[in-house]
This record gives structure tokens, sequence and C-alpha cells, in this order.
């Protein structure tokens, strides 16, 4: 079962929903800000009752306890399940696809529909010719992964013929993860300080893909002696946990805190709107020296695991240094 909350939905009736999720089977995987998964094996023979009445009453709950109404998709993957909850019109319903079903169902939908195929993919596969779920499917995997890259192009055609066989992993993520920095002494703007932030972006990289998790904004926290602070927060352009992307941010947020003469005490960095990383779309790149500077953020994430966070640190940074 996948479900569906309304968009800004307030974090705590975000959470109520997931306790009404929790009455109906006790392995709940949350997808922040707004969404869940249910995996409803065991808990249809615990009810008595088939996957499209859970659905329901899970829908009368919500309206009558929270005044929330959900969309709620069922099907035998994952996949299926979040296609078919995206395919309810209106605020809130219920769609059941039943595994004998699947195929037919998603075959005719348009190929942008199927879940974890991001716009990009979709206008490089409609520009080929496949406008369809059922055409892409029909496509040799090959092909799909010489179109959008050899791991997107494997997950979408496995999706596209109803191969998803991830389970549903009981998870209540954290809304947020953040990192902090305390100078010894009194700092102005400067090298010390911008390789202080840079560190800072290297421990909540690590700490979101250690996680799973993916940041949709950040946050950064100025504290200056006297016991004032300046906070301020940016979204991403899309969900991420490379060192690099919070980099970018980061750096944008200190150069609009318009630092001159100011004395820091500390430095908080939050990534905020967390989601799972599986959630966040991997769009096509030509961009070769970004390809590369993944691969090494594998390298150095495998160094860390193996002999310690410390092992691998940021270098110092030019007080010149800004981010383009």
């Amino acid at each position: 079962m996948h479900v569906r909350c309304p968009d800004r939905l307030p974090e705590d009736v975000y959470r109520e929903v997931l306790e009404l999720l929790a009455d109906l089977s006790p392995v709940v995987q949350a997808l922040p800000p707004t969404c869940a998964l249910v995996e409803l094996k065991g808990a249809l023979r615990y009810h008595g009752t088939d996957a499209s009445h859970l659905g329901e009453m899970l829908r009368v709950r919500s309206i009558s306890r929270l005044g929330v109404d959900v969309r709620v998709g069922i099907g035998p993957t994952i996949t299926v399940a979040a296609t078919a909850s995206a395919q309810i019109d209106g605020p809130g319903g219920v769609l059941a696809v039943a595994p004998e079903q699947a195929a037919d169902w998603l075959g005719p939908l348009p190929v942008q529909a199927l879940h974890g195929v991001g716009p990009r993919q979709a206008a490089v596969l409609r520009d080929y010719g496949i406008h369809t779920i059922g055409l892409l499917a029909a496509v040799s995997p090959a092909t799909v992964q010489r179109l959008l890259g050899k791991k997107a192009g494997r997950l979408a055609a496995d999706r596209a013929r109803g191969i998803d066989p991830r389970p549903v992993v009981p998870r209540a993520l954290p809304a947020s993860a953040a990192v902090r920095h305390r100078f010894a002494r009194h700092t102005l703007d400067g090298a010390t300080v911008r390789t202080a932030l840079l560190d800072l972006v290297v421990q909540l990289g690590l700490l979101l893909r250690r996680r799973g998790q993916a940041a949709r904004a950040l946050t950064l926290t100025l504290a200056f002696a006297g016991g004032t602070s300046w906070e301020k927060t940016r979204r991403l352009p899309e969900p991420s946990g490379h060192d690099e992307d919070l980099r970018i941010l980061a750096y944008q947020l200190m150069d609009a805190a318009g630092l001159q003469r100011a004395r820091l005490t500390g430095i908080v960095l939050k990534a905020e709107d967390l989601i799972n990383a599986d959630q966040a779309a991997e769009q096509i790149s030509l961009d070769t020296a970004r390809e590369s500077r993944l691969v090494a953020e594998q390298a150095m994430d495998r160094i860390r695991d193996r002999f310690g966070p410390a092992s691998i640190g940021p270098a110092a940074v030019s007080p010149l240094h800004r981010a383009s």
C-alpha cells in the first residue's frame, strides 16, 4: 500500500497518519514529507479482509479522526502501488491493482506516470517514440540503458515489466539532521570559517548517505559573540545528499549573511525536509566532472567506513573562494 497525504501537511498531522497506518500493519515505512508505504501481507490475514477494504478503512479513519483525506494505491510491488496512488483524481480515493492485472493496467499509462521515471527521463523516452509504459516494457533493457544510463535504464526497464524486489522496510525517518561546529575563539569570516563550513558539509553529506536520505533544503545558523544569531533556509534545486550539491548551497547561504566584521562563535548546518534517497529522482547528466566527483565520493565513503570518519577531510579553503 502506498499512501499519499495532501501537500504541505503539517508534520504533526503526518505523524498521526503514520500512527493510523501502524494500526493496520506493523510494517510501515515513512516517506516524508507526505507519503508512506505499508506491507499488507500479514495485515490481510490479521484483519480477515482484502486490501481494498483496508484502504477504505484507512480513508474513513483519517477523515473522521484527522479531517485528512488520503490517496491509497495498492499493488503487488512498490512501483505499482506508488504509480496507482498517483493516478487517483481528487483529494482522496483507493485504487487497487491485482497482481495478475498489473501488466495490463500499467501498459496504456504514459511513460511519465511510472513511479521513479523523472521528467527528463520521460522526455528522452518520448523522443525515441516510447510514449507508454507498455512500449517501455517491450523495448529491450539494453536499449533503455543506452538511452537513460546504466542504472536508471535498468531500473526503468525492470519496473515497467513489474519487477521491483524492494521490500517495505519499517522506518520512521528523522525529519531533519544537523551538524555543529564551535570555534575555540571569536572568529571573523575568512578561511577558518569557510574551512569549518566545508567540514560540516562533508559530515552532513556522510550522515545523510549513511541514513539513506536526501535533503530538500538546508538551514544555516550563525552564532555571534554577544549571544545573537542569524538563520536562513534555502531549498535545493532537487533533493540530494551529495557533498557538492550541499556545498554550493551552504556557501550561498554564507554569502547571503553578508558578514564583514562580525565575530562568529559557532555554525550549525541543518538538512531539512528529508526524504528517502530512493525517492530522489536521478536525472540524466552529461557532466563528466560531476560523475567523477560522485565516484570519488563513493570511494571516500568506503574509506571512512573502514578507517573512521576523520580519515579523509576537506582541504583548507581560500578566503577568496566562493561557490560557483
